[in-house]
């Protein structure tokens, strides 16, 4: 038999993806129903098994928080089945250490967890990108459950399709993409936050406004000074509409699963990326966002591309909310810094693609970077 003359077989198929983003406060006290309705909307007949996997900071901030969970799922044992907290490092250290993975995918085998299981990642950034990396890999996928406890990852990293852990010295070098069955934003969270982290999280709601909207920027400049002194209610608003743009973006933008070179949510992303691992991280994401948008930016106005007026508009605004914008290396440092773009182009793979804007709300994509002109917008932020 000629195998050449057998007819090739094409098939197509769509799927149809839906998850939700749920805010309350006191999301595991007794008269908050939300949590056992989610469960029980998926599982309206019998207990669903759930692990739950917390941030260490969060349960030092937090010590009643793993009774009170237990309590819950007691209270609501028709719908849910506890079976343990398990208590895990959050920040870089969750994505930078295989053991971790490790320590939750063990426990998702010891505890039987399944396709019709539950995991919940209850944590920051990090974790919740860690977590749901095990979860993604365990069984081919099972179920989960984000509850993000962080500004930046209520408004961003928890509301995303991405899921990763670091790996040969590069940022988010193994991932994934999957959706989480629900993301809840407890606002009661917020309040135990460091300053640092506090603030960490508007970088990522000033990033998506500049990219996508005017008027949400506008609102973050007219707030500025409220967000830096922790004022509750200008956070809520930003992160809701910081969260709707980045959903909206993954539904309608055409690419949520990034099959094409354009990534326009990771604006000032090169630079950041780069910046974590060269300070060891002691740089918090949204704080090396900050600083890669203001190089960005920079390099746009140079470029002629941004008018003076806007960049320095932006700058005041990155500045009044707290974030120092000098770049923690050294002169020196700024070709290892520029290795940033070359390695950014590679994750995605295909053509460097950079976003930048030419006014506050558009974006432009980039396919060449004039690197002395963008080793000059670096050395603008270096003492």
């Amino acid at each position: 038999m000629d195998f050449n003359k057998l007819t090739t077989i094409k098939q197509a198929f769509q799927v149809n993806y839906q998850y939700e983003l749920h805010f309350t406060s006191s999301v595991f006290q007794a008269e908050n129903s939300l949590f056992r309705r989610i469960i029980e909307n998926y599982a309206p007949t019998r207990p669903v098994k759930c692990l739950f996997i917390i941030d260490d900071k969060v349960s030092q901030l937090h010590p009643e928080l793993v009774s009170q969970i237990k309590a819950y799922c007691k209270e609501n044992e028709n719908q849910l089945q506890f079976t343990t907290a398990l208590v895990v490092p959050g920040g870089e250290i969750a994505k930078k250490e295989p053991n971790h993975i490790q320590t939750i995918l063990a426990a998702i085998n010891d505890f039987a967890i399944c396709r019709h299981s539950f995991v919940v990642a209850i944590g920051g950034g990090a974790l919740i990108d860690m977590v749901g990396y095990a979860a993604t890999i365990a069984h081919r996928g099972v179920k989960l459950i984000r509850i993000p406890t962080t500004v930046l990852a209520q408004n961003d990293a928890a509301v995303g399709v991405k899921n990763s852990i670091n790996a040969f010295g590069k940022k988010n070098f193994l991932g994934t993409f999957s959706l989480p069955y629900a993301i809840i934003n407890d606002l009661d969270f917020l309040e135990t936050l460091e300053q640092r982290d506090w603030i960490s999280g508007v970088a990522e709601a000033i990033k998506v406004a500049l990219i996508k909207d005017k008027t949400f920027f506008e609102s973050i400049a007219n707030s500025a000074e409220q967000l830096a002194a922790r004022k509750l209610e200008p956070m809520a608003r930003l992160i809701h509409r910081c969260a709707t743009l980045h959903m909206e973006h993954i539904s309608k933008g055409g690419d949520p699963f990034e099959s094409g070179s354009s990534r326009p949510l990771d604006f000032g992303h090169w630079a950041a990326h780069k910046l974590e691992y060269m300070t060891n991280y002691r740089l918090r994401h949204g704080e090396a966002v900050a600083i890669g948008m203001a190089i960005d930016i920079t390099y746009a106005c140079f470029i002629n591309l941004l008018s003076k007026e806007e960049k320095d508009q932006i700058i005041h605004v990155l500045e009044t909310i707290g974030f120092d914008l000098r770049i923690p290396i050294e002169q020196f440092q700024i070709k290892e810094l520029l290795e940033g773009i070359e390695e950014f182009r590679e994750h995605l793979g295909g053509e460097l693609t950079i976003t930048l804007i030419d006014a506050i709300g558009t974006k432009v994509d980039v396919h060449q970077i004039d690197y002395p002109v963008m080793e000059k917008a670096i050395a603008a932020f270096i003492n």
